[in-house]
């Protein structure tokens, strides 16, 4: 992927430096006059091999900044589409400007790219561990800091697009000095390092920074090398240019940015611990990355209800999470419901309310996280809390995405279909409620089958609910809208954290679908649930239709409207 750090940020760059080399105003390093050869302790052609090494490595440590950007931004606000955008479009613009500013650096290019190299390694390096400290410790972005998460990233993605962007006509500067070429063969020997370099970065970011380091080691590992590239490459190759002042100048505040990433290393595992505890609590008793997601089990001690947070965002909360289930389930268990899917659901929860039911022969459970459904498992206060759904032999558990799973699904296999997936506003979500999605939830329905879904908060976000709705409605099912509201904080309230600590009510919105227009309604000879009765779940029902927003066009893969 052509990233910020390729064509759209370095051709104009390259392009004003590649016309001053042509005009034979190639500048100075240093010390030498305009146009004169850099003084170099290797040869020529050593000099310039070395000068495209460093091009490839500060281009794939740029794209890890912008990657680590990326990350954090759909981490802690959500809506990943929007953030990434945010960063990309903002880091590009800024290159551009990068490079207009760098343009007067160009007489000095060697001093001027270290000292790019080193504000750059430090603003990068950090900004992960700077972003996470602000999320820990201002109340999860909530009140004055309501905006104050995009600003931020606004902030660092400006700040490292203008320095990614000052490189290229600097190294240009470099490349001319060391062995002056035409100003295409420049540009495109420049070009192909940075792109190379790009990719490199591209692909360490996923396959082995993240996995192996997290995102804050990783980030400061890759200011380090940043760093020690940048020093070594100007100190080492083009120290005989620069003034002895400009060499010890440079010297220290590499030192010290060094110094400060070391130190931010070293105290990364504790910076986590307490960030960690400062956004969860006092109490938390499990954090793990599965690999898909990270997964943190809160309280269950003193008295502290669990509360489950995937990835930060509150899903699970022990003192609330009856209420959601058994709005989830029961209504949809009121007609056959031999054959159950769930669909998410990989704490066991809904399992639980659906294994009450004793009449119910086989209940399957789609999970895309092996981890989460291992810790329902096998964590004692998770296990609990699901009443031990899965030791009970008619529960089955598959990992799967819920789109592939429907796909192998045979025609009219389940009763009942629980969707019990995050909410249609996450962007990982969006292809779960779309129009391709609720035909494939139909085919696998039998003919008098039943369909519940999770479509979001109603009162904070009637719009996607109720594009939710017109979905289902163009995939050839009719619904029954309720929703139920959350006595204390709730949870899983929307995609942005911004929503945790707004005012806005705290309900869960469902829709119960099926061929035919559903009865909403409770079997009569079915377990009683402990929080719905009859008579509410007709209030419900009303409350949620008194939001309806009609008109509204249905969801597809190609044209997501959430």
């Amino acid at each position: 992927m052509p990233g910020p750090s390729g064509p759209a940020g370095s051709s104009g760059s390259a392009g004003s430096s590649g016309s001053a080399g042509s005009a034979g105003s190639a500048g100075s390093a240093g010390s030498c006059g305009p146009g004169g050869p850099a003084r170099l302790p290797v040869r020529p052609a050593v000099g310039r091999f070395l000068v495209l090494a460093g091009v490839f490595v500060c281009a794939a440590c740029g794209l890890v900044y912008e990657l680590e950007l990326v990350a954090f931004a759909s981490y802690l606000i959500g809506d990943s589409v929007t953030q990434a955008s945010v960063v990309l479009s903002v880091m590009v613009f800024a290159m551009g400007l990068g490079s207009l500013a760098a343009k007067r650096l160009r007489r000095f290019a060697a001093a001027g790219f270290g000292a790019v190299e080193a504000v750059l390694a430090l603003v990068g390096g950090s900004s992960a561990m700077v972003l996470y400290a602000v999320f820990a410790w201002t109340g999860g972005w909530g009140g004055l800091w309501a905006d104050g998460p995009r600003f931020l990233l606004v902030a660092f993605s400006l700040a490292i697009g203008v320095l990614i962007g000052a490189e290229v006509p600097l190294l240009m500067e470099l490349i001319q000095r060391v062995r002056r070429q035409d100003a295409g063969g420049a540009v495109a020997d420049l070009f192909a390092a940075d792109y190379v370099g790009a990719l490199v970065g591209g692909l360490a970011f996923p396959f082995l920074l993240l996995p192996f380091l997290g995102q804050l080691t990783g980030a400061l590992l890759t200011g380090t090398v940043n760093a020690v590239v940048g020093a070594a490459l100007v100190l080492g190759l083009f120290r005989r240019d620069m003034t002895r002042r400009a060499r010890w100048l440079l010297l220290t505040a590499n030192t010290v940015v060094l110094a400060l990433l070391a130190t931010a290393t070293v105290l990364a595992d504790d910076f986590e611990r307490a960030a960690r505890h400062a956004v969860y609590g006092q109490d938390v008793r499990v954090a793990v990355q599965t690999g898909v997601q990270e997964v943190v089990l809160a309280g269950d001690t003193d008295g502290r209800p669990l509360d489950l947070f995937l990835d930060g965002r509150l899903r699970v909360s022990g003192s609330e999470e009856r209420r959601y289930h058994e709005a989830l389930v029961h209504p949809v268990m009121s007609g056959p419901h031999a054959r159950v899917l769930i669909l998410g659901g990989g704490d066991g929860l809904a399992a639980r309310e659906v294994l009450r039911h004793p009449d119910v022969r086989r209940v399957d459970v789609a999970e895309l996280d092996p981890g989460l459904a291992r810790l329902a498992r096998h964590d004692p206060g998770l296990s609990a809390l699901n009443e031990h759904a899965y030791g009970d032999p008619r529960l089955h558990v598959t990992t799967s995405d819920a789109f592939r799973r429907l796909r192998s699904t045979p025609t009219a296999t389940y009763d009942v279909v629980i969707s019990d997936l995050p909410d249609p506003g996450i962007t990982a979500s969006t292809k779960l409620y779309s129009q391709e999605f609720y035909g494939l939830l139909r085919r696998v329905l039998a003919p008098d089958g039943r369909l519940i879904v999770h479509a979001g908060p109603v009162s904070a976000r009637p719009r996607a609910f109720w594009t939710v709705n017109a979905t289902l409605h163009a995939a050839g099912l009719r619904t029954a809208p309720y929703r139920v509201a959350a006595r204390e904080t709730g949870f899983a309230p929307g995609p942005d954290r911004a929503a945790v600590t707004s005012n806005v009510p705290r309900d869960w919105g469902f829709l119960l679908a099926a061929r035919e227009s559903p009865a909403l309604r409770l079997e009569p000879t079915a377990p009683r649930p402990h929080t719905l009765t009859p008579r509410s779940l007709t209030q419900d029902a009303r409350a949620a239709s008194r939001t309806r927003i009609p008109g509204l066009p249905p969801s597809t893969l190609v044209h997501p409207r959430y």
